[in-house]
């Protein structure tokens, strides 16, 4: 059955007037994002979220498919939502049935009470819906911090186990924010210095041709981030997890790192920045001192070559030919959408290339059938990690017929819109961009 009423707001649909194709479920622009902020998760509390459970769970509709797919997909966000803060609620619950004072670690300053005598202290359930409002920023903090996807999920968990311990410091709503950087900085610094993790340069490998470049540096925990994952602010969130940039990042120290994180990408001030990181105004100004001209050094001279603006048509127009050429197994066509000095990094392995030459030469032998080092046909789906456009790779291998995922491919292009860089990541995050692992 057809569905004539707005999604979000319950008006009428415009009139399709002989337009085919998919069915709008929206009224305007404004209902699609208010319907996005509602999927994504906002900022409402936990009756709020159960009421828009309910409320998408009575607007299913059986037909049309692609209606049906929709609602589906919004409920099973919010359920997921749902079912996080739960979970928190139900470990905060778990970790908190004796009486006893809590003193937290020093990073975040808490005077220990007995968290069963605390006044106005928030219950699980409260504090998990708290804290789950927050989960988009805190992750994205900690990946700009460590580099790495799983490492930043590990942390939040961290930040938030943390949180509850030390929840009589948390003064009221407004301040929810700081507070949470301030406990996942902290979190942050203390895993930094239990792996003492630098990155290193990469080297060569026995009778491979490498190119003529230089070798890149060697980050082995680098990995990608999905665009879907950051907090609603994605314009100025994109810029901040460019992999040039967080792949700099990871040259400075881990205080200078934060120092740098918290004022200039994420624009706090000097107060709270020296507050989370429980040093002076002074202190701050003098790591950031020294950590702008270190970070500077290890990014590229023009900041074209390595910041990415949204993808233009054009952009997406190359990832298309790109994943096309890989499918045809045309290497042709392959390697006329390479730059002359693309590079090829594929952490954590050691494999690196430079120059299109020595790109191709690798690629040559997977991509011949009549080659004994043939790997498959290949078939992608489109995605992105980063601020830039990605594609998911798979592989069916000779004598199989199932598509298994093989590599995710971030790419960057140069103003020619041929691709400039390309960082192939291990499949195991295959399920974080919503992509399945089996085609």
């Amino acid at each position: 059955m057809g569905v004539d009423t707005c999604a979000a707001c319950g008006g009428p649909l415009p009139a399709r007037a002989g337009r085919r194709g998919r069915s709008s479920v929206y009224c305007s622009a404004a209902c699609r994002q208010k319907a996005y902020r509602e999927r994504r998760g906002g900022d409402g509390g936990l009756e709020e979220l159960l009421d828009t459970v309910g409320r998408q769970a009575r607007d299913l509709v059986p037909r049309p498919a692609s209606v049906l797919y929709t609602g589906v997909t919004e409920l099973s966000a919010s359920v997921a939502r749902l079912r996080r803060i739960a979970r928190i609620a139900h470990e905060a619950a778990t970790v908190s049935v004796t009486p006893v004072a809590v003193t937290e670690t020093e990073g975040d300053r808490v005077t220990p009470v007995a968290v069963t005598e605390a006044a106005g202290l928030l219950d699980e359930t409260a504090f998990a819906a708290l804290t789950e409002s927050h989960r988009r920023e805190i992750r994205a903090h900690c990946y700009r911090m460590t580099g790495s996807y799983d490492d930043a999920e590990d942390l939040v968990q961290e930040t938030f186990l943390r949180a509850w311990r030390a929840r009589t410091g948390y003064q009221g709503r407004a301040s929810a924010r700081t507070w949470l950087y301030r406990i996942a900085t902290n979190a942050c610094l203390d895993f930094q210095r239990r792996t003492a993790r630098r990155p290193q340069a990469y080297e060569p490998l026995p009778g491979m041709d490498h190119g003529p470049g230089e070798p890149p540096a060697r980050i082995t925990w680098l990995q990608p981030y999905p665009d879907d994952e950051l907090p609603e602010s994605a314009a100025e969130s994109r810029e901040t997890v460019e992999l040039v940039l967080l792949a700099a990042l990871q040259h400075l120290p881990a205080r200078q790192r934060a120092a740098l994180v918290l004022r200039d990408l994420l624009g706090l001030t000097a107060a709270e920045t020296a507050q989370a990181l429980d040093t002076s105004v002074a202190s701050v100004n003098s790591a950031l001192q020294r950590a702008r001209p270190a970070l500077r050094e290890c990014l590229p001279a023009s900041r074209t070559d390595w910041t990415a603006d949204p993808p233009t048509d054009d952009q997406r127009a190359a990832l298309q030919r790109y994943m096309a050429a890989a499918e045809r197994l045309d290497f042709d066509a392959m390697a006329e959408l390479l730059a002359a000095d693309v590079t090829l990094t594929m952490p954590p392995n050691p494999f690196w290339f430079t120059g299109r030459e020595a790109l191709l030469a690798f690629l040559r032998p997977s991509l011949d059938p009549a080659s004994p080092m043939f790997l498959g046909h290949w078939r992608h789906l489109p995605t992105h990690a980063n601020g830039q456009l990605a594609a998911g790779g798979y592989v069916r291998r000779p004598g199989t017929n199932v598509y298994r995922a093989q590599v995710l491919d971030v790419l960057h292009f140069d103003a020619a819109g041929r691709v400039a860089e390309i960082t192939s990541f291990e499949p195991h995050l295959f399920e974080a961009f919503g992509l399945p692992l089996r085609l």
